[in-house]
């Protein structure tokens, strides 16, 4: 595998992106970047406000910006935000330059990781269904990834030690 290649973790919220990836990166030896944290950190706020005071569109602008200035780095461990890989300009630059994983779950199992979070402004005050939607809806797009992870029966450990393996054996 490219070692000036990013790895970039996408997949629903709640899929384990910034977890996971900072595992990868330390057994990697790499660099580490969670896009929502580095988000809160250059605004002073939390997604969750951004969202509610500003509004998404704000937040997804802001997203494509700091992501794609995080992917013009090399060597690094990149957990995307949940809605960034929906973005087109971000997809291509992932597709066409870096190592996506997608990290897939049972949509059950996502369901219950997300639907009574308070920090997440997408899915706050969603019912079941519509939360259902929403993973089904980005399934589509995250399918495009180069590597797709099913995740439901692995411990961390074992997602880890996959990726980790794919990573040097490409």
């Amino acid at each position: 595998m490219n070692l000036k290649k990013n790895l970039v973790f996408l997949g629903m919220m709640g899929s384990g992106k910034s977890s996971i990836g900072y595992l990868v990166s330390k057994k990697l030896n790499l660099k580490f970047v969670d896009i929502d944290s580095k988000i809160e950190e250059e605004t002073g706020m939390k997604i969750l406000n951004i969202f509610s005071e500003k509004g998404e569109k704000f937040f997804r602008n802001l997203e494509e910006k700091v992501t794609l200035k995080i992917l013009k780095t090399n060597n690094t461990v990149i957990s995307l935000g949940g809605g960034a890989f929906i973005n087109d300009k971000i997809r291509k630059e992932i597709l066409t330059n870096h190592n996506s994983f997608w990290l897939n779950w049972d949509l059950e199992i996502l369901l219950k990781r997300i639907k009574n979070s308070k920090k997440r402004p997408l899915v706050l005050n969603s019912s079941d269904q519509e939360i259902k939607n929403l993973i089904k809806k980005r399934a589509i797009i995250y399918s495009k990834a180069k590597f797709k992870i099913n995740c439901n029966k692995l411990t961390k450990s074992e997602i880890v030690k996959k990726i980790k393996r794919i990573y040097e054996h490409n």
